[in-house]
C-alpha cells in the first residue's frame, strides 16, 4: 500500500515511530506534541525558502514535531486535527500544551490587553481557534496565555452549530487564499473543513480527500442544501438545489454562484466537469 505523504509523516531521513515496518527511513522519531501559540500558523510543503502554503493551523491546535532544521527555526511534523504533514515556524509553537476550554465562534475576534473594547487590540483570533479561559471578567474571558476575548465570541467545546451551509455563508466575501484556513483567507477545501468542523464533523484537508467522504448523490436534480459538489481540485457546498457557495480563484473570494453558471465557467477555464456530488451525514 502506498502511503499518502500528506497524511503520513515520513521522509528518507526521518519518519514517525509508528510507521516502522511501513516505510524506510534513516531514523524514526517518537514525536513531541506542541501547541500553536499565534493566531494563524502557516504550514508549508517543504523547507525550501519560498515554499508554497499548503494549509494553516489555528491558535490552540496541536502539532506533533518529528524533526527540526539545523538552525532551529523550522519544525516538521503532523497536525493533530486533520493529520496534515508539513513544515511550520517553531516560533509559532509552545512546548507545553494547555488544555483548551472554549472555541472561537465569531468569524473573527480581537484579543485585547485589558477587558475593555476601547483598548488597542493585541491580535485577532479566527473562527475555530481553541483557547483556555482562566477566568471571566464582566463580558470578557481572560486567557491562560494572556489577553482578553469577548464572551459573545466564544462557546464551550461541546457546543456546535447545526448547519454547515449557515457557517460557510458567514465567510462570504473573505478573500480566496490557496492553503488558507482562516477568516483572513481560505481555499475551497478549507472552507468546507471549517464549516463542517463548526458542526462537529471532521473532514480531511484537501478536496480529493473530502471527495471520499459521505455518500454519493445520484444526480444534479437530487442536490439539496448542504451537499458537496466536486471538480478535479475543487469543491463547493450547495446553499439550495441551484446555488453553490465556494471559495474560488475565478472571483478570488468566497461567493454564491448559480450551479449552472459555475459548471460552465469552470469548464470554459479548462478545469473539467463535475466529478462527483456527496452528502455528509450531520
Amino acid at each position: 500500500m502506498i502511503l499518502d505523504p500528506r497524511q503520513h509523516p515520513f521522509r528518507a531521513d526521518v519518519a514517525a515511530d509508528h510507521l516502522k515496518g511501513q516505510v524506510t527511513a534513516e531514523r524514526f522519531a517518537k514525536g513531541k506534541v506542541m501547541q500553536v501559540s499565534q493566531p494563524v500558523l502557516d504550514v508549508f510543503g517543504s523547507a525550501m525558502r519560498g515554499a508554497g502554503l499548503t494549509t494553516q493551523l489555528l491558535m490552540g491546535e496541536t502539532f506533533v514535531v518529528y524533526d527540526t532544521d539545523a538552525d532551529g527555526t523550522l519544525a516538521w511534523g503532523q497536525a493533530d486535527r486533520d493529520g496534515y504533514v508539513g513544515y511550520v515556524s517553531i516560533a509559532g509553537l509552545d512546548i507545553e500544551p494547555v488544555t483548551p476550554t472554549h472555541r472561537v465562534t465569531a468569524l473573527s475576534s480581537h484579543l485585547y490587553p485589558e477587558p475593555n473594547f476601547k483598548t488597542r487590540p493585541m491580535d485577532h483570533l479566527s473562527m475555530m481557534s481553541l483557547i483556555t479561559v482562566s477566568e471571566v471578567t464582566g463580558q470578557f474571558a481572560r486567557l491562560a496565555t494572556g489577553g482578553f476575548v469577548p464572551l459573545q465570541h466564544l462557546s464551550g467545546l461541546a457546543d456546535f452549530a447545526s448547519d454547515p451551509v449557515a457557517v460557510a455563508s458567514r465567510f462570504e466575501g473573505v478573500p480566496y487564499l490557496w492553503g488558507g484556513r482562516s477568516a483572513l483567507g481560505l481555499d475551497c477545501s478549507g472552507l468546507m473543513q471549517m464549516a463542517f468542523a463548526a458542526c462537529g464533523i471532521d473532514l480531511p484537508r484537501d478536496s480529493d480527500q473530502q471527495e471520499a467522504c459521505g455518500v454519493e448523490v445520484a444526480g444534479v436534480d437530487d442536490l439539496k442544501a448542504g451537499d458537496l459538489v466536486f471538480w478535479k481540485g475543487h469543491v463547493g457546498i450547495m446553499r439550495d438545489a441551484n446555488t453553490l457557495l465556494h471559495a474560488n480563484s475565478g472571483y478570488m473570494t468566497v461567493c454564491f454562484e448559480p450551479l449552472g453558471t459555475a459548471v460552465k465557467r469552470i469548464a470554459d477555464a479548462g478545469d473539467g466537469q463535475i466529478t462527483s456530488m456527496r452528502r455528509i451525514a450531520l
